[in-house]
């Protein structure tokens, strides 16, 4: 009985977690960006306090989970994140990888859907924090290369997508593209989440028999010269990209250093 009532509470205190998390979204891309926009005109200061904003945001909300006992979580090289400029690639097994990343990078960058910034209610937020519009795949390389030469952190998913139930992934060359065209070392990140939940095909209700246990590793950073030396950027893409779907596959981080 205690074990179904715990069941039970988790379900509840799931839908109120991202009922909060709804209704601050809108609560802030009602009030707090327009201000932020109308009243500080010079734009790299106002994406970086959006940027913070949306931060600390996330870090709450990530507490917020913990809080009502909904998850656990351990961070290795959290401190690695502190640095500017960061091409930050990693596996996507649930829904708030995202969250969790952009809560430890003090200006992150995003790519997010051209819808976002046409939609009333998120608008706002994408407009005062500068993200990435995926408008087209050739722009949107050259955007987040200028993003991270000017200091930005930028957060991909080289899936595109959660990763699917039985663990297999298929890696999008857009990611290793970037790291490629632009010389910019990727700083792998390692996520694990057991048991499995908030997964791609899985209704949010569908908690499961225990709180998640989620696992961050934050790899050192990866030159990409290995890559480049093997020929043109289009095998070189193909190379990393493959390298990190072994990496994101590996029950560790034993062969990260083994990029050749």
């Amino acid at each position: 009985m205690r074990e179904r009532l715990n069941h039970l509470w988790r379900i509840v205190a799931t839908g109120l977690a991202f009922t909060a998390f709804g209704l601050g979204g809108v609560l802030f891309a009602l009030t707090v960006f327009p201000i932020l926009t109308l009243s500080i005109r010079d734009t790299v200061r106002r994406r970086r306090i959006a940027r913070r904003i949306v931060q600390t945001s996330f870090a709450a909300f990530v507490q917020l989970m913990f809080r009502l006992g909904l998850l656990n979580y351990t961070i290795s090289g959290h401190e690695k994140l502190a640095r500017p400029g960061l091409l930050v690639l990693a596996n996507h097994p649930t829904l708030i990888d995202v969250v969790f990343l952009i809560s430890l990078l003090p200006n992150a960058d995003c790519v997010v859907k051209s819808s976002l910034a046409r939609n009333p209610f998120t608008r706002g937020p994408v407009r005062a924090a500068g993200y990435i519009c995926n408008d087209t795949s050739e722009g949107m390389i050259e955007d987040c290369i200028v993003s991270l030469k000017s200091g930005s952190s930028l957060v991909i998913f080289p899936e595109g997508t959660r990763t699917a139930l039985d663990g297999s992934m298929k890696l999008q060359r857009g990611a290793a593209n970037i790291a490629i065209r632009g010389r910019i070392p990727v700083t792998p990140v390692l996520i694990r989440c057991a048991p499995r939940s908030l997964a791609k095909g899985t209704p949010w209700w569908k908690v499961p028999a225990r709180p998640m246990s989620f696992t961050i590793e934050v790899l050192d950073d990866m030159p990409v010269d290995p890559f480049i030396s093997a020929g043109s950027d289009a095998l070189a893409a193909r190379k990393l990209t493959r390298f990190l779907h072994d990496l994101f596959l590996s029950p560790s981080s034993s062969h990260a250093n083994s990029a050749t």
